[in-house]
């Protein structure tokens, strides 16, 4: 059976989040997103340390969807290198994982 996975990725704005991740459930690559504005950033860029304000987002999909949510955002994000970051959980409720599998079967045929 497959398994819960977790996208975390950061976006320039609340809009381009949403936007983004309503196309990724549109395709059934994720059942959901969610996206926490307001985040402060201080990283290192070519160089340079930056300062940001940043929208977060978490996306839920399924681990066999892995290869194709990754290529998918890297598609679509406005970022020139976007942090992509899969988060593996150890389990799952199980009307959860039920749940995210139902919402990504197209994608997944």
């Amino acid at each position: 059976m497959d398994r819960p996975l977790l996208v975390y990725t950061t976006f320039p704005d609340v809009d381009i989040a949403l936007a983004t991740g309503e196309s990724l459930v549109r395709d059934q690559l994720i059942a959901c997103i969610n996206v926490v504005p307001g985040m402060q950033s201080v990283y290192a860029w070519k160089g340079s340390i930056e300062r940001g304000q940043e929208a977060v987002a978490i996306l839920k999909t399924v681990k066999s969807l892995q290869d194709q949510v990754h290529r998918a955002l890297k598609e679509r994000h406005p970022y020139e290198t976007p942090v992509i970051l899969f988060i593996e959980p150890t389990g799952a409720d199980a009307a959860t994982l039920e749940w995210l599998l139902g919402e990504t079967a197209g994608a997944r045929l």
